[in-house]
């Protein structure tokens, strides 16, 4: 997750749609082994996903509280990432014909930026909430690639894996495991891991100035449009 978008002084900074809140935090109950994996003991119908991976548990309370900048919702990140949103403001990422708009926090000629399949648990996002992020996180004024995805898919998890101990699970690792992996019924997940497949490092300025003039030239056809219905 990119760093809070930053303000003008005197004013709060934006908090992230997948940001977490205070409010937010439950217990995440006992663990036990069951069917060849972990599961709760006081498992209900919707702690999985429809691959039957289990999650963390997260209450749901946006804005209650305070916010946690570090910390990432795990149904928040799950649906930014399902659904193409933007992790700082949640509305849909920025989409052209050359693909779908990621920010990486890493210098452009990082090496597995050039290998097959690069993994990440960071959610696409729209252009200015990308050149607001780049500006305002630390981390990103100092390194950061922008990226346009053609392909792409949602290739695992990122949790806790367990092992077995008796009837009760112990912790032992944390890390990214694939759907295909056979360590899946031990995870208990957090986050979503997105495979970007084809994809070209694009100039976050130009690609600012190209949604500029995109932006303008939609308002000059739909104030058109409404001027002559209102004739």
């Amino acid at each position: 997750m990119t760093a809070p978008v930053g303000k003008p002084p005197g004013k709060p900074p934006v908090v992230p749609y997948i940001a977490c809140w205070s409010s937010e935090h439950r217990p995440q109950g006992t663990l036990i082994v069951r069917g060849g994996g972990i599961a709760y003991a006081d498992e209900g119908p919707y702690e999985r996903d429809d691959l039957g991976v289990l999650w963390k548990r997260v209450g749901i309370s946006p804005g209650k509280g305070r916010p946690e900048f570090g910390n990432v919702h795990f149904l928040r990140q799950r649906r930014a990432m399902r659904k193409l949103l933007c992790q700082i403001c949640g509305g849909p990422s920025d989409r052209t014909d050359n693909g779908t708009l990621w920010i990486v926090g890493e210098d452009a000629d990082y090496p597995e930026l050039h290998k097959p399949g690069f993994v990440t648990t960071h959610p696409p996002l729209c252009v200015p909430c990308a050149v607001a992020s780049v500006g305002a996180c630390p981390h990103l004024r100092k390194r950061h690639v922008a990226l346009r995805v053609k392909t792409f898919v949602v290739a695992g998890v990122h949790g806790v894996v367990y092992q077995p101990n008796g009837i009760l699970p112990v912790m032992y690792e944390a890390g990214g495991v694939a759907f295909e992996s056979r360590r899946l019924p031990w995870v208990l997940a957090g986050q979503l891991i997105m495979e970007l497949q084809e994809f070209t490092v694009v100039d976050l300025d130009a690609e600012h100035a190209a949604y500029l003039k995109r932006t303008e030239a939609r308002s000059q056809i739909f104030g058109a449009r409404l001027k002559r219905a209102s004739q």
